[in-house]
């Protein structure tokens, strides 16, 4: 009789496991976790996210969108009109992060379109501001997350869901970047319950995840591209327990930026830069005060420190500051003791923030590989500058040299 109901009980078995795994997750959040960022134009493979683990990774925060697709927009089908997951699409993500699982490492999934929100590198570099303007697109996002976390809520590679990266409905909607806090509280409040009321599209979205996965933890992004001081006029966390709080670190961006490469003289670190309109002086101290809003309004909010992320951060590896500024924002956030990471690890697509590179050029091929969508042909070789973000993250052997 017993054989009788044996797929049953298997069955019952493996919801059990799922749903002990999913459980396990917050857990997994509660110590800091050190990992990168992965925004590669091909599908990572098993030496790639093995390369990561071993240098102590223990999570990736991974980007689809560079990925070929069934249709113009990878996994959404076409950001102007969601209609469901592209099945081939979905099956290309799922043996993914099978890789990172065999890898040993946790994934991020954080997608960098929405419905209404086509990524600007994806849309002739025109920033798509429909999301932030149109309610309708807010429901279709809800669906998409929806259709997403019932294919992914057992995944045991899957450790967050982190909604949308850099979000900016304040962009067009006239908020500068890096306004005082007044300014961005009186902003808040004529947006509020509007299409550009961040917590709201946030809250909308949970929503309709926890319909269908209660447990997975869901991380979100400040605005104006995830700044570090764009919590600050959010009035309180979101109702969810199990949301983790992401922003992006690049100040000062004038400094850090691709940009920078060309000025002439160009910004140094530690020196003076303009954010937000000021000229400030950088350094480890100016770091530290920066990195500390998300933190402070996390405390004001009763928002645990294991529930903040620096989701990115990063510099230009040939800019001449990269090193010092890279070891003063880990410095920093080692002080915090907040999760972290760093960006880029092994991007096929740029160069800019490869680590692993040095700081010299890379060769004729790297970009002949682009132009021919195949495999990035570079051998990595531990460096000094990579080193910093190595040390960082205690690993518990060492790295392998190799390719993506």
């Amino acid at each position: 009789m017993l054989c009788r109901f044996a797929p049953l009980l298997l069955a019952a078995a493996a919801c059990l496991s799922a749903a002990a795994n999913a459980a396990d997750l917050m857990a997994f959040w509660q110590t800091a976790q050190y990992g990168g960022n992965s925004f590669n134009r091909l599908p990572p493979g098993k030496p790639y996210f093995e390369a990561l683990h071993a240098y102590g990774a223990t999570w990736v925060r991974l980007a689809y969108d560079k990925w070929s697709g069934q249709q113009q927009d990878f996994l959404i089908g076409n950001a102007d009109e969601y209609r469901g997951l592209q099945p081939a699409d979905l099956a290309t993500l799922k043996a993914t992060l099978d890789r990172a699982q065999a890898a040993r490492l946790k994934v991020v999934i954080a997608p960098l379109s929405l419905p209404g929100a086509r990524w600007t590198q994806n849309n002739h570099g025109r920033f798509d501001d429909r999301l932030w303007q149109d309610p309708k697109y807010a429901q279709q996002a809800a669906a998409f997350w929806r259709d997403l976390a019932r294919e992914l809520k057992d995944h045991p590679a899957v450790a967050a869901y982190n909604l949308i990266n850099e979000p900016a409905p304040e962009q067009n909607g006239g908020l500068a970047g890096h306004a005082d806090l007044a300014t961005q509280q009186a902003w808040y409040q004529q947006q509020r319950g509007g299409p550009r009321d961040l917590p709201a599209f946030y809250t909308t979205v949970i929503k309709a995840i926890r319909e269908v996965d209660p447990l997975t933890p869901i991380m979100v992004d400040s605005g104006w591209y995830g700044a570090a001081d764009m919590f600050a006029y959010w009035p309180s966390a979101l109702a969810d327990a199990r949301v983790l709080y992401s922003f992006h670190m690049y100040e000062p961006y004038e400094a850090t930026s691709p940009r920078n490469l060309s000025r002439r003289p160009p910004y140094s670190y530690p020196g003076d830069v303009p954010v937000g309109g000021k000229t400030q002086h950088w350094d480890a101290q100016q770091i530290a005060r920066w990195m500390q809003s998300p933190l402070d309004w996390a405390k004001a909010h009763q928002v645990p420190p294991q529930h903040m992320v620096a989701g990115e951060f990063g510099c230009m590896r040939m800019w001449a500051g990269c090193a010092a500024y890279l070891q003063d924002v880990l410095d920093a956030l080692d002080h915090a003791q907040i999760h972290w990471a760093f960006y880029s690890f092994r991007e096929d697509a740029w160069d800019g923030m490869d680590y692993e590179l040095g700081q010299f050029r890379v060769p004729d091929v790297y970009w002949a590989a682009i132009k021919q969508n195949t495999p990035d042909p570079l051998v990595r070789q531990p460096n000094a500058l990579f080193e910093l973000i190595h040390q960082h993250m205690q690993p518990a052997v060492q790295p392998p040299v190799g390719k993506n």
